[in-house]
């Protein structure tokens, strides 16, 4: 961690981190236009694009060295902490894990940076990039440069492009009935980073769950033979799963003392470190999901806007707690007990 002049990032940002997404319903409405609009290059085989919401595009080429697909994403966002080598080392997992999210691996990533240069310093931008190459570096992914623009807001992430066999790719649109569901990380980064940004306060396990890669329960959920998943980010816990029931024809059962939540998230939940991103995220999956007896803390931290969130998996992972399970589609793609 650094600490610059005691800069406050968190205070340029309207939003932050994945809870400053485009509300999902919004998105859905625009995105699912294109989709009809969209037709596959000649020379190329689109398998993964935008039918589903999936994590990430997915692309086989023909004569391809191996068979194997190009992996292509870009994720980007607003300060999540004050810090910002973590907010560097954040973003980067963030990016990096659509391509772990579809069964992949990184190759090479570009800088996506904006930067309030009249305002900021720059020299705390070069210590976002640092924490970004850092992580980049981690996860064996080459980084070769990027693009920068002068911005109100400061923002950053990275495009990713990476490899992955096409016949071994997790996709969210292959649940079926009678599948586990695993969660890799626990819940409560999005309460926990709206209290950051409220008080100031630092939570160092939140951070470094949002700093650690994907690439074992990638790797983890690949062994177990698993063809179904999807990364947990903005939309939530539940916003995920609901995206993958519906691509997947399937109602999920989520058992809500299963689902593992990080130190401090219940308290800072009931005591309003809510964001807007989590609300709308509740807001859009309250139709299509039977809560039972679940209350309104625990409606809200099932919906929490994650940053860099881990992997949900129809499919058990050694070491990472299952949480529910497929069944066959019902009145609800969602029922909370």
């Amino acid at each position: 961690m650094t600490t610059i002049d005691h800069q406050r990032l968190t205070g340029y940002a309207s939003g932050g981190g994945c809870a400053s997404k485009i509300p999902p319903g919004e998105l859905e409405e625009v995105v699912g236009r294109l989709a009809a609009l969209a037709s596959p290059a000649p020379r190329a085989e689109l398998l993964i694009g935008l039918d589903t919401g999936d994590d990430a595009a997915v692309v086989r080429l023909p004569g391809a060295a191996d068979g194997l697909a190009a992996v292509a994403t870009a994720d980007f966002f607003t300060p999540v902490v004050d810090d910002p080598y973590d907010w560097g080392r954040i973003a980067a997992a963030n990016a990096l894990s659509d391509v772990y999210a579809v069964g992949g691996r990184p190759l090479v990533a570009v800088n996506l940076l904006a930067w309030p240069r009249d305002t900021l310093p720059f020299e705390l931008a070069r210590e976002v990039l640092r924490g970004g190459l850092h992580v980049a570096t981690e996860a064996g992914c080459l980084v070769g440069g990027g693009h920068s623009v002068d911005d109100v807001e400061p923002k950053y992430g990275m495009a990713v492009t990476g490899v992955a066999d096409p016949d071994l790719l997790l996709r969210n649109d292959r649940g079926r009935p009678g599948m586990p569901l695993t969660l890799t990380k626990p819940l409560g980064v999005g309460v926990l980073n709206n209290r950051h940004k409220a008080t100031g306060e630092v939570f160092e396990h939140a951070v470094e769950t949002m700093a650690e890669l994907n690439r074992a329960a990638c790797a983890a959920a690949l062994d177990a033979g698993a063809v179904c998943a999807t990364d947990v980010t903005g939309f939530g816990l539940l916003g995920h799963l609901y995206k993958l029931a519906r691509a997947s024809g399937v109602t999920a059962v989520l058992d809500s003392a299963a689902v593992p939540y990080l130190h401090g998230a219940r308290g800072s939940a009931r005591a309003g470190y809510v964001s807007g991103g989590t609300r709308r995220n509740l807001d859009w999956v309250a139709p299509h999901t039977d809560f039972g007896a679940a209350d309104e803390v625990t409606r809200l931290l099932l919906a929490d806007a994650q940053t860099s969130g881990g992997l949900l998996v129809a499919g058990e992972i050694p070491g990472a707690p299952v949480i529910g399970k497929l069944v066959p589609a019902g009145e609800h793609a969602i029922v909370v007990r």
